[in-house]
């Protein structure tokens, strides 16, 4: 709209607007009142059902609302309802999440409500030779899935949306195989290394693989780090690259690692001598050296090292000076535990 000369309206025009406005505003209050005034009174009619539709579609962020919508299919509406009637009514409300969704992609409540949806679906009436009893289930759920996938294509950061979808993955009747979740990071993270969700997910599913022996954690993470120096060299300014290359290296137990991370990390700070994350890393993972390695490294030199980088971090960074003053005291002292 730049350059674009803004039209005048006119005293008429601005009143119809003013009058209109403050006629929505009567309404939202009005039925505002009636729904918190039937919640009050503990009522759960289809009634109050409906009344809590109105007001959610013109406010869903009201998470009282849904609260007491909740409340009421479970107290008034589900025992009066057939197995199949539940699941009519559940399938409604995901229609009502996702609508709110699409405006207000990042609101708690409508996550929150979209799964306790899945959560109480009811089993497939009959027994196993019937069909499956679990086949509603699989149906939603599995929908669910390919719905935040386009959710996530939509905003591939939304961290709202990641946590739904730990959430859909446990829950699934059947599995989802982790692999494939490392499959489907490994996407995300590729069309864009600044996801810091797409990350996150990823360490959780390599950490449940390693733990439960499914993938060897030696060869996977040589494989991570490849990935990540990747990473670094394409964006060194983004932190959720740093960040997930500290998960990787943990605690520092192994020396060669260190070093050689140190090495890289080195090497790239030479082409990028005012990165922060280069000189925050350094400074760290110096640290866990003269922690974890102190007799078999130079302890005076890393030391002289921390003290240069902290200085050039003080320069470059000037607002987090004070923090890195706190980390100039520890370094100096020698065997100090951090």
């Amino acid at each position: 709209m730049h350059g674009v000369r803004r039209a005048r309206q006119s005293k008429e025009a601005l009143e119809a607007k003013r009058r209109k406005e403050q006629s929505k505003l009567r309404d939202y209050l009005a039925l505002t009142d009636d729904v918190l005034t039937r919640k009050k009174r503990n009522e759960w009619s289809r009634e109050a059902l409906h009344a809590t539709t109105q007001l959610l579609q013109v406010n869903p962020e009201f998470y009282t609302v849904w609260n007491y919508r909740r409340r009421i299919l479970i107290n008034g509406v589900f025992p009066e309802s057939t197995p199949e009637q539940i699941k009519d009514l559940l399938t409604d409300d995901l229609s009502l999440t996702m609508e709110a969704l699409k405006i207000h992609p990042k609101v708690y409540w409508i996550w929150t409500h979209r799964g306790w949806c899945l959560n109480n679906v009811p089993s497939r009436p009959g027994i196993s030779d019937d069909g499956d009893p679990r086949g509603w289930e699989k149906e939603l759920w599995n929908q669910e899935l390919f719905v935040v996938e386009k959710l996530l294509d939509a905003d591939p950061r939304n961290f709202h949306a990641w946590s739904y979808r730990r959430l859909v993955l446990e829950s699934m009747p059947v599995p989802k195989l982790e692999t494939s979740e490392l499959a489907y990071t490994t996407r995300k993270i590729e069309s864009n290394f600044s996801n810091f969700s797409a990350w996150h997910q990823r360490s959780k599913v390599l950490s449940s693989l390693w733990s439960q022996g499914k993938l060897d954690e030696t060869k996977s993470k040589e494989e991570e780090f490849d990935l990540v120096h990747n990473a670094m060299y394409t964006d060194p300014k983004d932190q959720s690259v740093w960040i997930y290359h500290r998960w990787l290296i943990g605690s520092g137990d192994s020396r060669d690692i260190l070093e050689r991370e140190i090495a890289i990390i080195q090497s790239l700070l030479e082409e990028e001598p005012d990165s922060k994350w280069c000189m925050e890393s350094l400074v760290h993972y110096k640290r866990l050296l003269l922690r974890n390695h102190a007799s078999s490294v130079v302890t005076s030199t890393l030391t002289q090292d921390c003290i240069k980088l902290l200085d050039q971090l003080r320069k470059v960074d000037p607002g987090r000076r004070a923090r890195y003053n706190e980390i100039g005291k520890v370094v100096v002292i020698p065997n100090c535990v951090f």
